[in-house]
């Protein structure tokens, strides 16, 4: 009786003991699966995961189309089947972003938080497939699997069972050896099946969403008024009077940006005035400033980023309708404005100030001020 009682107890332990090596097994098999789930037929698969470049311990919610799909901290995932064309991501208090996606694919979005801990902002990217399975590898999932993208789960086992021995029969007089089996048919030698087809690298997309670089080329071109600070000057030896609202305004501006805020780029500001004299009644003033700017971006949120600004440049000044030559000299410029932007567009507004002085020093002309400025603007 002791030894059966003895027999049962290490049974149990052992048994016990395959149950918990079998449960972590069966989590990190699950969570393969759901690593390399590929969309049903006609839908698209999302994975979005976070990696901040310094953890930040808050969890942020994820929205699909307003409907939750998890929370996220610093290297997990969650994943979210949806219809092709255009979807919309919304993760914490940001704005949603627009997606464009197409059936059949599967797309990696890379949350980030940056800032400190205590007012940390999240940066929403579309990645490349390369660049998200990898973070996906080194990620925890911690959303709810896809419907239909799991493999089914195998079938347990039949329970084994043990057939009592069978009973002895009695030995037969004479011992009749049988048969011996006829040999089976020869098998016919088997086909070589067809290599399979190389798979194709797949490309990284391109979307309407921002790029996955650490900087973005931007053009921008603007349209305002501008007003000279003086009004009475001497030009060509006369005494002559401004027109100081001018006509013509507009600028063009090329800037690298990076994703820390900072930015640099050069400007072409362009503007008109009228200006008489005694002499000379209809007097015209054309003027080119060719700026080299310096900006940072304050990221308060993902659309919306205020700016301040400075750059250094040559001003030339041109002349017409009575008078005839150019000048030039050194320009400063400060601005100062809000940006508002969505996917790869941006509108903005700004406030510009130009200190420009062109001529010689017994002849110089101060040809700067200040204005409003109004500009649409292109990521590339």
């Amino acid at each position: 009786m002791n030894q059966l009682c003895a027999f049962r107890s290490v049974s149990g332990i052992l048994f016990l003991t395959t149950l918990c090596g079998l449960f972590p097994a069966a989590t990190t098999h699950a969570e393969e699966d759901i690593r390399r789930a590929t969309p049903p037929t006609g839908k698209v698969l999302l994975f979005v995961f976070r990696s901040d470049p310094k953890p930040v311990a808050a969890q942020v919610p994820v929205l699909v189309n307003t409907v939750p799909v998890g929370k996220l901290a610093n290297g997990t995932f969650v994943t979210a089947t949806v219809g092709p064309g255009r979807n919309y991501l919304s993760v914490g208090d940001g704005a949603p972003s627009t997606l464009e996606v197409e059936a059949g694919e599967s797309y990696f979005v890379r949350v980030r938080a940056l800032g400190d801990p205590q007012s940390a902002r999240f940066e929403v990217r579309l990645v490349s497939e390369e660049e998200g399975r990898r973070s996906l590898a080194q990620s925890r999932f911690v959303g709810v699997a896809p419907a239909a993208t799991a493999p089914s789960p195998k079938p347990p086992p039949a329970p084994v069972t043990t057939a009592p021995p069978p009973k002895p029969s009695p030995a037969p007089v004479t011992a009749v050896p049988p048969p011996k089996p006829a040999p089976p048919p020869p098998t016919p030698p088997r086909e070589p099946s067809p290599a399979p087809a190389a798979t194709q690298p797949t490309a990284e997309r391109e979307t309407s969403t921002p790029s996955s670089r650490d900087w973005d080329f931007v053009l921008t071109a603007n349209v305002g008024t501008f007003k000279m600070a003086d009004g009475s000057q001497t030009v060509a030896g006369l005494a002559s009077t401004y027109d100081t609202t001018s006509k013509s305004v507009f600028g063009l501006e090329a800037e690298w940006r990076t994703k820390t805020g900072l930015a640099v780029g050069g400007e072409v500001f362009h503007y008109e005035n009228d200006v008489t004299s005694a002499a000379i009644p209809n007097g015209q003033q054309e003027v080119f400033a060719y700026m080299l700017n310096g900006k940072y971006y304050f990221l308060l949120a993902n659309s919306f980023h205020p700016f301040v600004g400075a750059g250094i440049g040559l001003a030339t000044a041109s002349y017409s309708g009575g008078l005839t030559g150019d000048a030039q000299g050194l320009a400063l410029q400060a601005m100062a404005g809000l940006e508002y932007r969505f996917n790869r567009i941006g509108i903005s507004v700004q406030y510009k100030y130009l200190d420009a002085t062109t001529g010689d020093s017994d002849r110089e002309v101060k040809v700067g001020g200040s204005g409003i400025l109004a500009g649409v603007s292109i990521a590339f």
